[in-house]
């Protein structure tokens, strides 16, 4: 199960899919309030609801365990899920979920959130124009992408009807709650951060993690913004099947 991040939806795997389509059968549902996804049925939203309705979708396919997949707040997800006993292994790719409170960065991501989404808004009209020109998709991907310009024009403009498109923003923004410790952990943990996440720095947010997921392994994935299916799918989907041979 291939779980993807805030105002993004299941279509930032898609370059993924086939490629783990080969040695496993592959779910990545869009998660509720996002674009295509379903509507939520209470608000505010919060993380342990994302984590409800993708168990109820498992219980209604009669999968008990899964091999979870998860970038940024599909992380946390994903070991929300294997806390609750439902992953054979996670492999979570810069997941959020875990910051200092006494730091000022955590700020600094959620006024970087907001901006998106604000620009996203402001820029539909110029979106078709710039889709068309490689520098423009790659500065206007910057925060989550190396090489923005490797993003197909088709592919830029639904990235941007993505983030206009996510509801629950606000909702997981101002949800304070952080992730809790696994340790032992449940089942066998990949921590896979990009290392040119301009979002969650790796030097930063990496150990944290490994603090509270001691039994994790850290691999460090080069060349990669923080949604690095937007980079480099192939990489991702390599740490993902890397990730599930352990337990397959």
């Amino acid at each position: 199960m291939l779980l993807h991040g805030i105002l993004c939806s299941e279509l930032v795997w898609r370059h993924v899919v086939p490629l783990l389509a080969e040695d496993f059968d592959v779910i990545a549902p869009t998660l509720t309030g996002h674009r295509g996804g379903p509507e939520p049925s209470a608000r505010p939203v919060h993380v342990v609801d994302f984590a409800d309705d993708l168990e109820r979708q498992l219980d209604e396919l009669g999968v008990g365990r899964v091999h979870l997949a998860g970038n940024s707040l599909g992380g946390w997800i994903g070991l929300d899920l294997a806390r609750r006993g439902r992953a054979r292994s996670v492999c979570a790719i810069s997941p959020a979920g875990v910051w200092d409170e006494e730091d000022s960065d955590h700020d600094r991501v959620i006024r970087a959130l907001r901006r998106s989404v604000r620009d996203a808004r402001l820029g539909r009209p110029f979106a078709g124009g710039l889709a068309n020109i490689a520098l423009g998709r790659r500065w206007a991907l910057r925060l989550v992408a190396v090489h923005g310009e490797r993003v197909h024009p088709s592919e830029f403009i639904e990235v941007g009807a993505d983030v206009r498109g996510c509801s629950v923003c606000e909702d997981f923004l101002a949800d304070n709650k952080q992730l809790e410790g696994l340790d032992p952990a449940p089942c066998s943990i990949t921590l896979a951060w990009a290392a040119e996440d301009r979002l969650f720095p790796a030097e930063l947010y990496g150990p944290m993690f490994r603090d509270l997921i001691p039994d994790a392994e850290l691999r460090v994935l080069d060349g990669v913004g923080h949604i690095p299916m937007l980079d480099d799918p192939q990489l991702v989907a390599e740490t993902i099947r890397a990730a599930a041979a352990p337990s397959s």
